[in-house]
């Protein structure tokens, strides 16, 4: 069983947290979600998910944690204003431990500048933005990078990076 941690604002892509949630915890594993303060509900954008904070920011340390899941839809670019979820990003990504982030995902990495060299994909309005921060955009349903960083473009691809972020949770 592994535990990921999953970084959360409100205004995510509901479809986006659920979906693989629902896979990494079928599948065995833990998932954490952490946000700006431990215990406060935040609601997705199509307001079909509302869920509490389990730990707060400053209550966690990357060495907790055996992989990362950003979620998309707005929650990735209120995330990356903070310079705490952008160092923790970066610590993941340092570390070679698993990254996942999908449609919107990916602003977190561009702010923590660790997608230079990185092939990745992402929603296509932050396509330009991936490009600006040197990555190798990809218009693929998912990419796999290095076996850790899993970048998917929208709902449509989450079959897809499910499957992938299983396979390197499981590997």
């Amino acid at each position: 069983m592994k535990q990921i941690a999953v970084v959360i604002a409100d205004l995510f892509e509901d479809i986006e947290y659920t979906s693989p949630v629902e896979s990494f915890q079928e599948a065995g594993h833990q998932v954490v979600t952490i946000g700006k303060e431990e215990g406060v509900t935040v609601t997705g954008k199509n307001q079909k998910v509302q869920l509490k904070v389990e730990r707060g920011i400053d209550q966690v340390k990357i060495e907790e944690f055996d992989a990362l899941f950003i979620p998309g839809g707005f929650s990735p670019d209120i995330l990356r204003g903070d310079h705490r979820f952008v160092q923790f990003a970066k610590g993941f990504m340092e570390a070679q431990k698993p990254v996942f982030a999908i449609c919107h995902g990916p602003q977190l990495l561009i702010t923590a500048k660790t997608l230079e060299g990185r092939k990745a994909t992402g929603f296509n309005s932050i396509k330009v933005d991936m490009e600006y921060a040197k990555a190798d955009f990809l218009d693929q349903e998912v990419v796999v990078d290095r076996e850790q960083l899993v970048t998917s473009r929208t709902p449509d691809d989450l079959e897809a990076f499910n499957r992938e972020s299983l396979r390197l949770l499981n590997s």
